[in-house]
């Protein structure tokens, strides 16, 4: 009797808690979860997210895409094939930002500038260029601005966000408003006033100090330091536009409609003897863990199938590595079990690697692809170069004051 009583008080809990978690964070509870989640299958938006710098420079992500694109290329016997070919949304913060921009801005071909190996080499090449090797307080965590910014103008040109592939979405912190802020494709396409140069998003989302970048049209302006502080795990964010925009995820009701998968870059040294900025760094890989939480939480029942974290097991203490050191932890961190989310019970070491893991989501993907390949109505994107006739609902929140008190001066 005892038994029963606990499940029953469990599946309550877990039923208030889907309300409140759905209807204030993502805004979408469906009581009819269970039933849809048996319906016919149907396709799904899938959705990449990349968290900041972390203790690997963003390699440990970039590994990931690396092998992750390698085996999506295997088992869809395309060896051209492109991460940006497999999902619909890329968000990154920080380094992760960089790497999104990477892999889903156009290049001259047409096709992303980098693959995913290609972008895991321009990290490791550039990454003391990028970030300090020495850090000197939260600030000097981020980005060095003058060598970054003749890396990024060489890399990006004149590419802007109406440039990328699919939809796109970078944070920063904008300290005219004092609130976060989120680059975005859909905005750009919307109005010219929220396009911005590549170079200049990624070097927002990486701004230790602060930076003042314009839009394309030079109407907007903001000044920028990094999406690290502001949003380091971006997954939620990601997953509200989606749910948000029905511009273009008009078929997309909750979020057993997403395959996300959201990628770490391992946690920083920890501990007694830790700096002050280090603590700093562990508070905002802290909030990150916190976003991974609240968004399993928020699957529910289709967390084990639709939603995968990777993040490295254990604090990465030693400063200053070299190249092939900080790949060796990188690849090491994926051969670590993976930690999951579980319902009310915290955190929990799985069965299966970080790899493993990686491998069973893209095995979702093809899965996925096959079934819009049969599908005539295909989940997810629409046209985004039409004006909407009602406005919707913006991730630039905060350029749309500063465009109006731009064009009024």
């Amino acid at each position: 009797m005892a038994a029963v009583v606990d499940i029953d008080v469990d599946k309550l809990t877990y039923e208030i808690f889907s309300v409140l978690e759905n209807n204030f964070l993502f805004g979408g509870y469906d009581p009819k979860l269970s039933q849809h989640l048996k319906s016919t299958p149907s396709s799904k938006v899938r959705i990449l997210s990349i968290d900041g710098r972390g203790a690997t420079d963003g390699i440990l992500a970039a590994t990931s895409l690396a092998r992750l694109e390698a085996y999506l290329r295997r088992i869809s016997a395309n060896p051209d094939a492109r991460i940006a070919d497999f999902f619909d949304v890329v968000a990154g913060s920080g380094a992760g930002g960089i790497l999104a921009a990477l892999l889903f801005t156009r290049g001259k071909d047409g096709a992303p500038l980098l693959t995913a190996d290609q972008a895991l080499k321009f990290l490791v090449r550039n990454r003391r260029k990028i970030f300090p090797s020495s850090p000197s307080g939260i600030l000097g965590r981020f980005i060095r601005p003058a060598k970054a910014e003749k890396l990024l103008r060489k890399t990006f040109g004149e590419s802007t966000l109406k440039d990328t592939l699919n939809s796109v979405l970078i944070p920063c912190h904008d300290l005219s408003t004092n609130a976060p802020l989120l680059f975005s494709r859909a905005d750009a396409m919307e109005m010219d006033g929220y396009d911005f140069k590549m170079r200049d998003v990624c070097t927002a989302t990486s701004a230790g100090r602060p930076v003042e970048i314009a839009s394309v049209d030079r109407r907007s302006r903001l000044v920028a330091v990094s999406g690290e502080i502001a949003m380091n795990n971006p997954t939620a964010a990601a997953i509200t536009h989606v749910l948000h925009n029905k511009l273009e995820f008009p078929l997309c009701k909750g979020v057993e409609d997403l395959l996300v998968v959201s990628l770490g870059n391992g946690v920083s040294e920890c501990g007694i003897g830790s700096p002050p900025a280090g603590l700093v760094g562990i508070a905002g890989e802290g909030a990150a863990d916190m976003v991974d939480q609240a968004v399993s939480l928020a699957f529910g029942e289709c967390r084990t199938s639709n939603y995968v974290r990777i993040q490295g097991n254990g604090c990465v203490g030693k400063k200053n590595h070299g190249d092939e050191d900080i790949l060796g932890i990188a690849e090491n961190m994926l051969a670590q079990k993976n930690v999951e989310s579980v319902l009310f019970k915290g955190r929990k070491m799985g069965e299966s690697t970080n790899m493993e893991k990686l491998e069973l989501f893209g095995g979702q993907v093809i899965k996925d692809e096959e079934i819009r390949r049969k599908s005539s109505s295909i989940l997810g994107t629409m046209a985004l170069n039409q004006t909407s006739p009602s406005p919707r609902t913006s991730s630039a929140t905060t350029l749309s004051t500063l465009s109006s008190s731009s064009s009024s001066s």
